[in-house]
């Protein structure tokens, strides 16, 4: 059995966790209907009123939300409390400069910090503990969210944010640090580090909970054993609150949702139908317990499978697994969503033609994003230092617009190939790769 941080919850049977689900959503669901216009002409149009929402067996009478939905909505359109109610927004990117803004009441970041805070005592995590948060902070939910469950255990926390390893490893060994929260292409490189620096009889970790891009056990296995610790999944989305949706107990085969915050289903993402327990499809969540930004059968494009499978750890929330890929084009580089489309913007606008081509590796256990594109016949008179000023200002336009770095090849006329189909924007290389 496992150590819980708020067991009541965590170990509730189910029938009292779908009585606590049905109540909130009911609640959630007129509490949307009245505060927000643009949910209830969706509402309107689908022809249900929150009068028809009596229980969870009702919830697939509602509409689904998705990106695009948050975008049209964007910045005010999804809030449901006064503006003067809020304190914080965590935000994503978007696909044409539109960003997506989540916002936040403090009791909604209270409940946000209390879900990271049973992840990080699932991975063994106490007030004796000190918490090494290497995720970016921000508008970036990582490093906040950890940061805050950290405190909620009453551990030591180290806001590092991400880069710099150098600075991380001397912080690590320092004040011995024992959780590391980051994402898994990053604990691999620490762990190449640390090596290389002969430091690994320094190191003090435990444990490590990673999350934001996708990760093989093949991944998990070599982390645990170079670090010397056991490595945790965590699952999250910005629009729903950021980490802590989701995550893994001591049986490492799946991550628990916080069902008494958030309802998943799984649906057939061609028809949107619900599919039963162990059927894989895309994943969908309703909010039912954020005030702010409450999203009701939110579509998360992420496909998995749901399972309520007894676990060992003694939790009863339903678990998920792994998300085993997507259902649109986004890439996750390095924990940061990237769309083809956003690159597409910046090369435009920098005077460049629609021919490029995106190439994803992993080098030394890190994510690569290198941009192939063509130069204009103009431009390729130009002299090296001209092209190589033009590359230098694509580069810095593309960290601005994505907040990862990019390298930027640019190469001949005519020289990428052309298709008469759909063209091949996106290669990656990184299946396999660790």
């Amino acid at each position: 059995m496992g150590n819980y941080y708020q067991a009541e919850w965590e170990t509730a049977p189910v029938e009292k966790m779908r009585e606590h689900q049905g109540k909130l959503l009911k609640e959630q669901v007129a509490h949307t209907y009245k505060n927000v216009a643009y949910y209830r002409d969706l509402m309107d149009k689908a022809g249900v009123a929150p009068e028809d929402i009596q229980s969870v067996d009702d919830l697939h009478k509602l509409p689904f939300l998705t990106k695009d939905d948050l975008r049209e909505a964007y910045p005010y359109g999804l809030l449901a409390v006064p503006l003067a109610d809020c304190v914080r927004i965590q935000s994503t990117s978007g696909t044409t400069g539109r960003r997506v803004v989540a916002f936040y009441t403090q009791n909604d970041i209270d409940l946000w910090d209390e879900c990271c805070a049973r992840a990080i005592v699932a991975a063994g995590g106490t007030k004796e503990d000190v918490v090494h948060v290497s995720y970016g902070y921000g508008l970036f939910t990582g490093g906040p969210g950890l940061n805050g469950g950290s405190h909620k255990v009453g551990s030591l926390t180290l806001p590092m944010s991400s880069g710099n390893t150098e600075r991380q490893i001397q912080f690590m060994t320092d004040l011995g640090s024992t959780i590391l929260c980051c994402t898994p292409s990053y604990a691999a490189f620490l762990a190449e580090s640390i090596k290389e620096m002969g430091l690994r009889d320094k190191i003090k970790l435990k444990a490590g909970i990673f999350g934001a891009e996708a990760w093989s056990e093949e991944m998990r296995r070599h982390i645990e054993k170079e670090l010397g610790i056991r490595a945790f999944d965590i699952y999250g989305l910005t629009e729903i609150s950021g980490p802590g949706v989701s995550f893994e107990c001591e049986e490492q085969t799946g991550m628990h949702i916080n069902e008494d915050h958030f309802i998943p289903e799984i649906i057939n993402p061609n028809t949107g139908e619900v599919l039963p327990l162990g059927e894989k499809g895309e994943l969908v969540f309703t909010s039912i317990s954020k005030k702010a930004f409450p999203l009701l059968r939110y579509r998360t494009r992420d496909i998995c499978v749901l399972s309520r499978e007894k676990c060992s750890c003694g939790r009863t929330l339903i678990k998920m697994a792994k998300p085993m890929g997507r259902s649109d084009d986004m890439l996750i580089i390095r924990g940061v969503n990237v769309f083809p489309s956003q690159i597409e913007t910046v090369l435009l606008s920098s005077g460049f033609e629609a021919n490029y081509q995106l190439v994803v590796d992993r080098v030394n256990f890190s994510d690569t994003l290198e941009v192939k594109v063509e130069l204009t016949p103009d431009m390729f008179s130009d002299t090296v230092s001209v092209i190589e000023s033009k590359e230098n200002e694509v580069v810095h336009k593309l960290k601005s617009v994505l907040g990862i770095q990019a390298n930027v090849t640019l190469v001949a006329p005519k020289s990428i190939a052309r298709s008469e189909g759909k063209a091949v924007r996106i290669i990656d290389n990184r299946a396999g790769k660790i």
